[in-house]
Formats: C-alpha cells, structure tokens, sequence
C-alpha cells in the first residue's frame, strides 16, 4: 500500500454522498470491475492507495453541511480490506459520522465490519445505518475461487444475522452471477433462502451476468485459464468483447429471483433498494412501511 494526501473525499450531492478512502483491493475476485482501465490507476491495483487524511477531510466537509443524509462507503473499493485491519480509518470515518449525526451505508463482502458493530448500532440508532453485504457464489470452495482473500459466503451470512440482531438493516448484492459457473439454481435459490432467513431488506440484482471492460475483461480472463480451462474460449465465442456478458440461464433465474421476493417480501427492484439506502430517517419511514407491505401483494 502507499498514502497520499486527497483533496476532497465525499462525492456526489443533495440526498445523499459516498466516499471511497482506499483505492484498489486486495480481495482478488476475479471479477472486480473497479480493475477496468476506465478508471484511470496509475500503480498496481493490489498496491492499495490509503488516503490518509480520508478522516480529516470527512470532518470538515460534514461541517459545511447543511442538511444530514447518507454517507455511503464501498461502491469502488472496499472499506475492509485487509489493510484496514492495521490503518482503521473506515472506523475513524464513521466515528465522525457519528459526531455530526449523519448515517452510514456500508458496503463489503469482509467480516471485519464486524469490529465496528458497535459503532455501526450506535450510529443507527442516532440518525440511520445500512449494512450492504455482496453474495454471489453459496458454495465456499468455488467462493474461494471466484472471490479468494476475503470470507467465505457462510461467514458474510453469519454477519448478515449479527446485524439482524442488533437491529441494523442489510442489503445484499447479488451480483455478479458469472456464466457457466455460478448461475444455476442450485446457487441462486440457497443465497436467497438466506437472505429470508436472516431478515435482509433488500436484494440488488441488476441481471444475472457480468460486465467486462478493458482491463476487468484480461484479468477475469487469466483467472479462468488457471482456474475453468477452456471456458475462455466459450466466453470469447459467445460474447464477443460485448459489456454486459448475461447468463444464458438470466431470464429464468430472474424470474426466479422476482418471485422469490415477492413472496418473502424483499425489494428487489434496483430504484426501491436505492432508495431504501439513501433514505434518511423522515423519509426512511415511509420506505420501511412499503417494505413491509410488499409481501402482501
């Protein structure tokens, strides 16, 4: 990893600001959009850049504020990496959310969040916090594959259920479903009965596929030669270099999805999701009653 010192750290505007304090990853999954070219890393994309002053910075924009919202971390990189294990500044972030009495959304696929648990209730129970956890592949050995220097499925479930009980909201990211490896029912149907189980609120699911891009698109490419031998070929002859790379599999297993949630009364529709997450308290009522009625129908 290396440090720099940023000009700014919130983006966005209005309802609601995200934040990115690490940028690259160290997790490995071979899918990781963030490595694509489009978005312009000058070093290696597992030499993690720290921004140091990242707490700092958190601090003196919340104060320009004049209206509270929702502050959310790990859209592009995330905030539980192994090196936050050391630096612990996704903790000092939201340590300052709390003072200025915004709320967090969370976004990782690692139990470390688990060591701010407590600050994560705190700050829910003082304005609002949402934990996003990604879930793609229920089988560990093949999670271990797809996604293999972060936790395996069954512990991000078993964070899932700590949140439940501590009654901090979660939203889960289904995404992405990779073809010819993950997208059958057999993988799908076991994460969404969890999901039930454990009370989530939310499931984003734009498709069951993935997207390349130059840069995303070689990486996930070597790592299905070391790991699917001849499924790259299979890719290249049905896909093409086209962005979105759907499952053949995605209208069924969509359907599958949708009605699943339906019944179990989930959103599963990414703009109510969405708007689950940004939603800050007053309107945030409004959002908890449609969820609950969503069952219903």
């Amino acid at each position: 990893m290396h440090f720099v010192d940023a000009k700014h750290l919130l983006t966005g505007s209005g309802g609601h600001y995200g934040m990115n304090i690490y940028r690259g990853c160290t997790h490995g999954c071979i899918y990781c959009d963030s490595r694509s070219r489009c978005y312009q890393f000058t070093h290696l994309f597992e030499d993690v850049e720290v921004k140091r002053n990242a707490p700092q910075l958190l601090d003196s924009e919340l104060r320009s504020k004049r209206k509270r919202c929702m502050i959310g971390t790990g859209s592009m990189s995330d905030p539980y990496m192994h090196c936050e294990e050391q630096l612990r500044l996704t903790r000092q972030c939201l340590e300052i959310i709390l003072k200025h009495g915004f709320g967090a959304a969370v976004q990782t696929k690692s139990d470390r969040i688990l060591q701010d648990i407590d600050l994560l209730e705190e700050i829910n129970k003082s304005s609002r916090c949402v934990v996003q956890m990604t879930l793609t592949t229920y089988d560990d050995e093949l999670c271990g594959i797809v996604e293999p220097n972060v936790c395996s499925t069954r512990q991000r479930i078993q964070v899932l259920e700590k949140m439940r009980e501590r009654g901090i909201p979660t939203v889960v990211w289904l995404t992405p479903i990779l073809p010819f490896i993950n997208d059958t029912e057999s993988n799908i149907m076991p994460i969404l009965r969890e999901c039930a189980r454990v009370g989530v609120r939310g499931i984003i699911c734009f498709d069951m596929g993935l997207t390349l891009r130059e840069g995303d698109r070689e990486y996930y490419y070597a790592a299905l030669d070391r790991h699917f031998p001849g499924l790259k070929q299979q890719y290249i002859e049905r896909y093409g270099n086209a962005y979105e790379v759907l499952s053949p599999n995605a209208e069924a297993l969509m359907r599958l999805f949708r009605s699943f949630c339906q019944k179990n009364g989930i959103l599963s529709l990414p703009d109510e999701c969405f708007a689950f997450l940004h939603a800050f308290p007053d309107k945030y009522e409004q959002i908890d009653l449609f969820s609950a009625d969503a069952g219903k129908n």
